[in-house]
């Protein structure tokens, strides 16, 4: 049973909005058959957190003008500190791609990095090969499918074979206005024994807004090819998020993730590596801090197809206050992938009375011949470790912030960019102070 979803756009400004942007005939008709599927398709249910009372639909306004920026010295300083000197960097103000450059040397070598928009109107049959057609379907859920009519943000990365790439790719998606609604798209695609590390901030420069985010990423690694996917996202209280990021591994092709998920508002994260081809590797770390009254939801899964197949999954969590966090860990490995290797780790750590940790481990093995295991606790603060901090001399608030950044390190430490990383510091001292 479905319950039919009113929603604020119809199929005239769907339409509309495609022709308006100068998208491909083949872009306007998936829109409009996700819209029509809306209503039709159930919402996802992740497990153990209720999402029927969220609001995902209802909002007044899908593209707000924002303007560019003609150099890196206008950007706010929260974003200047995140980019340094990168050559290679796409800027999105709320919508509207606002600061783009790469390399002359990538550009000889095929390298497309551009936003999603133009990507449809410059690229628009490579786009179509991968576009929502590999890792991530339309129609899987009413909120996938409400992603592919709306879609107004994402960039486009695509790596030709044999071309390594050694600096990071940065893409930055600045929300600086209350209104915007964001339904960001972006693809990275490495070609056969390609390489790259892209790396994304989601920010927020207020500390409230009103907003719906629905984010999804596709991640296509091809033969022998390696993908380093590292994502800060820091979000205002009030905005309520479904993220979905996925990524497909090719035969002896390897996808790591490093993920800070820092929102302030109410989120829903899926992160999803099918490991397809012989040899292939996923390996996911997933750092979050929960405060307030939020409540987030994490599902980390590593699906194995292929055979000689390893995928690894940890989860570090520390909640406070009122906050629940959720991380679901899912290691599935099926049928015909013999000799695979599925481990995963959850550990939330609770600085509060009222605050609520789970951390649940899944295992689904449809193979003899594999190993699995994984490892999940939910506790306080370490007292052992406390009172051995405390007994040289360190004040108690002191030793457990020490304790709570040594505990979310092994995430923090595999971020690739230096500006990134000590920005994903400075967020967890201010959601832990």
């Amino acid at each position: 049973m479905t319950t039919e979803t009113k929603l604020p756009f119809d199929q005239d400004f769907v339409r509309s909005f495609s022709k308006q942007a100068g998208e491909p005939a083949w872009m306007e008709e998936h829109r409009l058959k996700a819209l029509a599927d809306v209503n039709i398709l159930p919402m996802p249910r992740p497990d153990k957190t209720k999402i029927d009372k969220w609001n995902f639909t209802q909002f007044t306004s899908h593209t707000v003008k924002s303007e560019p920026f003609s150099s890196l010295e206008e950007l706010p300083e929260e974003v200047k500190s995140l980019v340094a000197e990168n050559k290679n960097l796409y800027i999105q103000r709320n919508q509207t791609p606002a600061f783009l450059t790469l390399s002359e040397e990538l550009k000889n070598k095929g390298v497309i990095f551009t936003d999603l928009i133009t990507a449809a109107k410059e690229h628009g049959n490579l786009l179509k090969k991968y576009y929502m057609t590999q890792a991530v379907n339309a129609d899987e859920h009413r909120l996938t499918a409400l992603h592919a009519a709306l879609v107004n943000g994402g960039v486009f990365l695509y790596i030709p074979k044999n071309v390594e790439i050694t600096e990071p790719i940065q893409a930055v998606y600045l929300h600086d206005n209350a209104e915007a609604n964001l339904f960001n798209h972006v693809i990275v695609v490495a070609e056969d024994n390609s390489s790259v590390t892209y790396v994304e901030n989601y920010i927020s420069t207020m500390e409230s807004a009103n907003g719906i985010f629905n984010l999804i990423t596709e991640v296509i690694a091809n033969t022998n090819a390696q993908v380093k996917y590292g994502a800060v996202d820091y979000l205002a209280k009030g905005i309520t998020t479904y993220v979905n990021r996925r990524g497909v591994a090719g035969r002896d092709a390897r996808i790591e993730w490093s993920l800070g998920l820092m929102n302030e508002g109410n989120t829903i994260s899926e992160n999803t590596t099918n490991l397809i081809g012989d040899g292939s590797f996923g390996d996911t770390k997933t750092v979050v801090v929960g405060r307030g009254d939020q409540t987030q939801n994490f599902t980390t899964s590593v699906v194995h197809f292929g055979q000689h197949t390893q995928g690894n999954i940890l989860n570090h969590g520390v909640v406070k206050d009122s906050a629940t966090t959720v991380f679901n860990g899912i290691g599935k490995i099926e049928h015909g992938a013999s000799k695979s290797d599925a481990e995963q780790t959850s550990r939330v750590l609770m600085l509060s009375e009222k605050a609520r940790g789970d951390a649940n481990p899944i295992l689904l093995i449809d193979e003899d011949d594999v190993m699995a295991g994984h490892a999940a606790s939910v506790g306080r603060v370490d007292k052992v470790q406390l009172y051995y901090l405390m007994s040289r001399g360190i004040p108690k608030s002191e030793a457990e912030r020490l304790i709570i950044h040594g505990f979310l390190a092994p995430v923090v430490s595999q971020i690739p960019i230096e500006g990134v990383q000590k920005q994903l510091v400075e967020v967890i001292e201010r959601k832990v102070r």
